[in-house]
């Protein structure tokens, strides 16, 4: 039997964004050193033939890269929609349209932000598939179950035969596929409730407590624990400086200040990142931003250092890694940064991929003491605390 995996990663995540307000989806950020979703595809390609993505071709092609398991074929990613529905039929369609001999029998539908999917119950649900038209796993309510309208609880709901359902959920391939051709107006929230409404036995399997949909903050503390290796933390200082230059513009951690003067530089000067790349690569025992990107190389001439902080941030990664939190103070009389300080903190977390929740950037002057007092220069000053194993 050839089984296929939909890998779904057109999804908001909505109330994961509301709380930690990162610019990253929540599939897309690091976890253990390597995006979420990442970690759920290769959670799957040991038991599947076809792993069909969905969602957006760049930014899947980038967490994916490198993904060349054996006996596996990772198919291009095709757009998702609006609705978890709409994307599964847009993972769907594109299976159908391979060539006959190469269609799947057996089909596996994966929320790309459930990282840690054990292999017995991906294994389990195949199996399965081999009596039943469609399986799911689910682990047993525990809890008492309350139901609540306006802070008030209303009832308490009997929790026996309650399962929470997660994925992978499979099925026979044209049976779903059929199904989801003819359910243009269904609500349903996921592939079972299908074939529920259309009559067909659902199986289900013993999932596990361990394989967490990554929905709110703290999922992502859970999911560190599980997949992380054992991390020490490092800490990293980083000083930079540069003076005011005319007709330049002024550019502090990614962000271009209206002001009278820029910086001089052989870059664009932006102090704010470069004090922060340093921090960084000294947390990590890499040198400083000059033995990365020497300034004697006419490559990095009024380059932008947004791409310096971005390698950086790969570092990070590369080994492994993860940042805990960047705390900058600028240092200048003018202009005044507090305006612009919360654009500054959002460009450093999208450049960085992590939330604005670990990102500082604060400033003070040095009550017109020194070269910042007498206006000629900005300095700034970064702390950083990352873990690598």
């Amino acid at each position: 039997m050839r089984v296929a995996a939909i890998l779904l990663a057109a999804g908001q995540g909505r109330r994961f964004s509301a709380q930690s307000a990162s610019p990253v989806a929540k599939q897309y950020l690091t976890l253990g050193g390597r995006p979420v979703i990442r970690h759920a595809a290769d959670a799957l390609v040991p038991h599947v033939q076809i792993l069909q993505p969905v969602g957006d071709r760049a930014a899947l092609d980038d967490a994916l890269s490198g993904l060349a398991p054996d006996g596996c074929a990772v198919l291009a990613a095709v757009p998702g929609g609006a609705t978890r529905q709409t994307s599964v039929s847009a993972g769907l369609e594109a299976l159908d349209r391979l060539p006959a001999d190469q269609r799947p029998d057996l089909v596996l539908i994966h929320d790309g932000a459930r990282p840690y999917v054990p292999a017995d119950v991906t294994r389990a649900v195949i199996d399965a598939l081999g009596a039943h038209a469609g399986v799911i796993p689910g682990v047993p309510v525990a809890d008492t179950i309350k139901r609540a309208h306006d802070g008030i609880i209303t009832d308490t709901v009997p929790r026996t035969d309650l399962y929470r359902a997660q994925t992978p959920q499979g099925f026979r391939f044209e049976l779903l596929r059929d199904l989801h051709r003819g359910a243009a107006a269904s609500d349903a929230t996921d592939d079972a409730a299908l074939l529920e409404t259309a009559g067909h036995h659902v199986a289900i399997v013993a999932g596990s407590e361990d394989n967490i949909k990554l929905t709110y903050k703290e999922d992502l503390v859970r999911l560190e624990r599980l997949i992380g290796p054992t991390l020490l933390p490092r800490m990293g200082l980083g000083y930079d400086v540069h003076a005011f230059a005319e007709n330049r513009p002024l550019i502090l951690c990614g962000i271009t200040v209206p002001h009278t003067r820029g910086l001089a530089g052989h870059s664009d000067a932006d102090v704010g990142i470069h004090a922060l790349c340093d921090a960084i690569y000294g947390a990590l025992a890499e040198g400083d931003i000059g033995r990365h990107f020497p300034p004697s190389q006419n490559e990095w001439k009024d380059a932008d250092s947004a791409r310096f902080l971005v390698h950086a941030g790969e570092r990070i990664r590369a080994r492994g890694g993860m940042l805990i939190n960047a705390d900058l103070t600028l240092i200048c009389e003018r202009p005044k940064i507090g305006p612009h300080a919360q654009a500054m903190r959002e460009r450093l977390a999208e450049l960085l991929q992590v939330g604005v929740d670990r990102i500082s950037v604060k400033a003070t002057t040095s009550e017109r003491l020194g070269f910042t007092g007498r206006e000629e220069g900005i300095a700034c000053t970064a702390a950083v605390s990352v873990l690598v194993p």
